[in-house]
């Protein structure tokens, strides 16, 4: 089956109003489902700041330590695939947290091409101090447990079709 567009018209129904003219109406912003999953997107990452900037971190160094405080040690490559980040994206954002003394970036020894990224007993401790984080970020977006369980499904469906199709 055939993934469909990304619009609020993909349910093979023009928008009330405007039978025979869909080609001008599928260009329409307010028809596009990609518009407000990029504006939700920047909004959600703008709301971050205040609640991360007292641990000195930006969001996407966020993401990178949630992944580590899950598993302690990651490959560069596997954190790239996780946060869907290519290693030029990636470089600076770990050489940045290592210069911090978050984590610590050495080559693999079974395998010199392999770099594995490592927290320390202060990125480590950083965990602690942003335990409260994903608490506070709740109270900016206004949904359910239900509901937000629901996005979350509902936007991986998004991102491994888009996925999919590359």
């Amino acid at each position: 089956m055939a993934a469909e567009p990304l619009s609020q018209t993909s349910n093979h129904e023009a928008p009330s109003g405007t039978e025979g003219a869909s080609a001008v109406d599928a260009l329409r912003l307010d028809n596009q489902l990609c518009f407000p999953l990029y504006a939700c997107s920047k909004e959600v990452v703008r709301s971050y700041q205040p609640l991360l900037g007292p641990l000195g971190l930006t969001y996407t160094q966020y993401l990178c330590m949630m992944v580590l405080w899950e598993e302690g040690t990651a490959t560069v490559s596997h954190l790239g695939e996780r946060l869907y980040l290519d290693s030029g994206t990636l470089t600076p954002v770990l050489k940045k947290l290592e210069e911090r003394g978050y984590v610590t970036r050495e080559r693999s020894a079974a395998d010199a091409r392999v770099l594995e990224v490592s927290l320390t007993p202060d990125g480590r401790a950083l965990q602690g101090r942003a335990a409260s984080v994903p608490q506070r970020m709740a109270c900016h977006v206004p949904l359910t447990a239900e509901e937000a369980a629901e996005l979350r499904r509902l936007l991986a469906k998004v991102l491994a079709g888009v996925r999919e199709g590359e």
